[in-house]
């Protein structure tokens, strides 16, 4: 058994979870977030918790057991408290800036690059090279977040790119002079 399916999750004061089948909706001041899981689980509120257990004892049931009390947690936490990603931007000339719902980025290629938000993720730039995000959704957030790191990551020489807020990089000696 999945010592974390096992424990339940608290509901806020000030959230609201409906589970509808396997259909589960979650409101609070951040938003709202809804998801479909899998009808291997069962979902059941009781006493001011969501309390998630497989229905057989199958693999896959007890697979999806853990995973769908998380995503829960998750979609509870994100619209209650909501999730922040931090990137830093490393380089010469390199620098990010907000238009619209859009960021800008100088990223040393011939032109910016301008990159869509989506709908439930913001961004601030704080010095033009710490990009905050944040949004109620952990999911969304990380994958924009990989998204933007994408269009340049950081090469192991001199250390230029974005990166995490959290990432350390690994440098590489550069090419040694040849002795004859």
């Amino acid at each position: 058994m999945s010592r974390i399916g096992k424990r339940p999750v608290q509901i806020p004061k000030n959230v609201t979870v409906t589970v509808e089948g396997t259909k589960v909706t979650v409101k609070g001041p951040r938003g709202t977030l809804t998801r479909e899981f899998p009808d291997r689980v069962r979902i059941e509120l009781k006493d001011g918790a969501v309390v998630v257990t497989p229905k057989d004892q199958s693999r896959q049931a007890r697979a999806y057991y853990g995973l769908v009390r998380t995503l829960i947690n998750n979609m509870v936490v994100g619209v209650d408290q909501g999730f922040t990603k931090e990137l830093h931007i490393f380089g010469t000339g390199y620098r990010a800036d907000t238009k619209g719902n859009a960021l800008v980025l100088s990223l040393g290629y011939s032109h910016p690059v301008e990159f869509p938000l989506p709908e439930g993720v913001k961004a601030t730039v704080d010095k033009q090279v710490v990009i905050k995000l944040e949004s109620a959704d952990k999911e969304l957030l990380g994958q924009t977040a990989a998204k933007i790191r994408a269009l340049r990551p950081v090469e192991p020489y001199k250390g230029k790119g974005i990166r995490y807020g959290d990432e350390e990089v690994r440098r590489k000696a550069g090419k040694a002079g040849s002795k004859k």
